[in-house]
Order: C-alpha cells, then sequence, then structure tokens
C-alpha cells in the first residue's frame, strides 16, 4: 500500500485560508508552518493545561492511573497523527485538532454540560464544542494585538465540524462564524474527519481500560461485546499465559491497532470512490469520506453501548456525577446572584446587560477545573461528600 495515497488531498499550510488577523513572520520563533504554530498555540495554553483537572470518566480521580482530559488529548493525537502520516494528511493539522477538541468542556464532563445548558437556556445554551471555538477565537488572549490564539482557518473549521457540517450553530459559534466564515454547511478536511475517528478509538479503549482498572467493569463481562470476546480469544491463543494485567494492556494495544488499520484501509477505498482530488472537494463531497468499514462500525458501536450502559451509567459513577451536578448548580446560581465574587478580572469586564452578563459568567464557570468548582463550593456554599478516586 502507497502510504502516501491521499496526499493530494491534504491541507497544505502553504496554501492555507489565513488567520483573522494577519501577522507578521516572526524570525526569531522558528522556521513553523501556520499548523505547526496552531499545535504550539494550544499546547502553550491555559485552556490547555487546564484539561489535566477536568473529568473524562472518573471525576477528580485520586488513582495516578486515571486518564483526564489532558491525557485522553494526548493519546488522540498519537493516534491521529499515526492515522495522518499512514495516509498522507497533514499530521501537524490532525494532531493540533485532536490536542485541541476537548478544550471547551466544563467541569465534570458531560453531568457539567447538561448543568450549563440547562442554566443557559435563555441566554443561547452551552454547547462544549462550540465553547472551544469561543475559548479559542476569544477568551483566550495572550497576543498584544487581537483576541482569541488567531488560529488558521483550517484548524477552526475543523474544530467546528470535526462531527460534520453545523446546521444550526448557536450563539458562540455563530458570532465566530459572523467574523470569519467558516462554511459551516459543508464537510471538514480529511484532517478534521480523522480527528474525530481518534477520539472515537482513542475513548472506546482507554475508558475500557480505566473501567477494568477501577472494578467498574470485568474480562468477563466485557466478553458479551463479539468484538471484545474475539480478540480476547486470539491473546489468549497465542500467549495462554498471560497474566490479567498484562492481558488488558495487550487487549487495548491490539483493539486500537485493529481500529486504526480498518480506518486506513477503509478511508482510502472511500476516498476512491468518491474521485475527489483536492482538499476543497473533500468538503464538497455531500458526506464523510474518512471512516470504518461496515463491520468495524458495527463493532464499535457495540462496544460503545456496552461502555454506556455498564461504565459511564455504573451506579457508583452515576452517584458521584449526580453530586457534582449539583454542586455545579448550586455554584452557577450562586454566581449568577453574587458576580462581584467572580476573580476582579471578570468582575471588571462583566457586562451589564443581559445576555451578555449570564453568558460571561457561564464563560467563568465552564473554565473551572474539577478541583477549583469543588474548592469554591466548599469555600462559599458548604461541604460536599465526593468519594476519592471513585
Amino acid at each position: 500500500m502507497n502510504h502516501g495515497i491521499l496526499a493530494s488531498l491534504a491541507c497544505d499550510p502553504h496554501h492555507s485560508r489565513g488567520r483573522r488577523f494577519p501577522e507578521d513572520s516572526c524570525g526569531n520563533r522558528g522556521p513553523r508552518t501556520v499548523f505547526q504554530r496552531d499545535r504550539d498555540r494550544i499546547i502553550h495554553s491555559v485552556a490547555f493545561r487546564r484539561l489535566r483537572h477536568k473529568t473524562q470518566v472518573f471525576i477528580a480521580p485520586d488513582g495516578d492511573h486515571f486518564r483526564v482530559r489532558l491525557t485522553h488529548s494526548l493519546e488522540v493525537a498519537q493516534i491521529g497523527r499515526t492515522v495522518a502520516r499512514a495516509l498522507g494528511l497533514n499530521e501537524d493539522l490532525t494532531e493540533a485538532l485532536c490536542l485541541a477538541h476537548d478544550i471547551g468542556h466544563p467541569p465534570f464532563g458531560h453531568a457539567g454540560e447538561d448543568v450549563m445548558h440547562r442554566i443557559m437556556a435563555n441566554a443561547g445554551g452551552f454547547d462544549h464544542n462550540a465553547h472551544c471555538l469561543h475559548i479559542l477565537a476569544q477568551l483566550e488572549s495572550p497576543y498584544p494585538g487581537f483576541d482569541g490564539l488567531n488560529l488558521s482557518w483550517e484548524m477552526l473549521e475543523g474544530l467546528a465540524k470535526h462531527n460534520g457540517p453545523v446546521r444550526s450553530p448557536n450563539w458562540a459559534l455563530a458570532a465566530i462564524d459572523a467574523a470569519f466564515p467558516l462554511e459551516l454547511g459543508q464537510w471538514p478536511s480529511l484532517e478534521a474527519q480523522i480527528a474525530a475517528l481518534a477520539d472515537d478509538i482513542a475513548y472506546d479503549n482507554h475508558d475500557m481500560d480505566d473501567g477494568l482498572r477501577a472494578g467498574l467493569i470485568s474480562l468477563e463481562e466485557l466478553a458479551e461485546v463479539p468484538f471484545v470476546a474475539a480478540n480476547l480469544a486470539r491473546i489468549r491463543q497465542r500467549l495462554p499465559d498471560l497474566g490479567r494485567d498484562r492481558l488488558i494492556a495487550e487487549l487495548v494495544r491490539d483493539q486500537i491497532g485493529l481500529m486504526v488499520n480498518d480506518l486506513i484501509e477503509t478511508t482510502i477505498q472511500q476516498v476512491t470512490d468518491a474521485g475527489v482530488t483536492s482538499a476543497d472537494e473533500v468538503r464538497a463531497a455531500g458526506r464523510m469520506l474518512a471512516g470504518f468499514s461496515d463491520e468495524m462500525a458495527k463493532a464499535e458501536r457495540s462496544l460503545k453501548s456496552f461502555l454506556y450502559q455498564r461504565l459511564y451509567r455504573h451506579k457508583d459513577v452515576m452517584a458521584v456525577s449526580e453530586r457534582a451536578a449539583g454542586a455545579l448548580d448550586e455554584l452557577f446560581r450562586a454566581y449568577l446572584a453574587h458576580p462581584e465574587r467572580m476573580p476582579s478580572e471578570w468582575v471588571a469586564t462583566l457586562p451589564t446587560s443581559e445576555p451578555a452578563r449570564t453568558r460571561h459568567i457561564c464563560d467563568f464557570m465552564a473554565g473551572m477545573t474539577d478541583r477549583y468548582a469543588l474548592s469554591r463550593y466548599r469555600d462559599w456554599i458548604g461541604p460536599i461528600d465526593m468519594p476519592a478516586g471513585v
């Protein structure tokens, strides 16, 4: 197989559609392409650093070996870059998209997002993907000449549309699109499509690993999933004396490898069938061109379904999530009533009219890490019973 077969479809940094705000070339900052600069701006951002204390599966885990949003993002980037290299796509753009994709998550994962959306109902709602763009295009502002990180058009459109065209953007994404149109009705680049699937591969397998490590699911239960059962059988046949911990590690590696190889082969076939010859034709193709085979897609859905039923909705996980969500709800409403308790820099820029006032407080709340939110709750409202390292 020619591993550079899709190179003509890659986003070319030398033909980028540019940045919203033109920048002078700074020769003293190294010979980097526009997509390499995007990646580095993400890595050096405060928002990226905060991911180390944001929920992946377990809220505020004390266990050093459980994943958080930061480690998950790094694992997604490794998978995404591997696939991009095999296909001849732009590795730097793919990596940057993978690293940034979860930056918009509030504290306490999806439970926290539900709270934010509910309280923001009369102010335009809350969506973590749109908030990711809001952070990167406006809130994170370390540069003297403009707000935001001033990322490339390809980076912003990939983050906005990595799950496909956006027909009804919320207020945050609509504002960004109005200022720097991202062609929201079209599909994104192949790099963005690969980043989305790398996310699925990573969290399917690594959440499974964390669930096993926490003792919330067992290998015997996992064997109810045909895809997992077949992989376990092959490993046990090949390595009959392997201990449990190494068996699990081998299972995770094997499944990631199978899914990655399937993604590469299927994407090549689907792109070939579509007859596209450029990145712009990929966007105009009218459908997603990266993907799994029908068999692998079915296997992936079955594993995801198992994890939702047995891990994400496990009674112990749900109990902590509900407690955390209740605390976040109280804390958000307390800040709405007393915004003067926000840090001084947030108070100084608090709008006086709605919905801008509520959205400003939401921006502050969404930036909180799990542990900061719990700390503010305990300092201001009262004790909260949160088991350590669930």
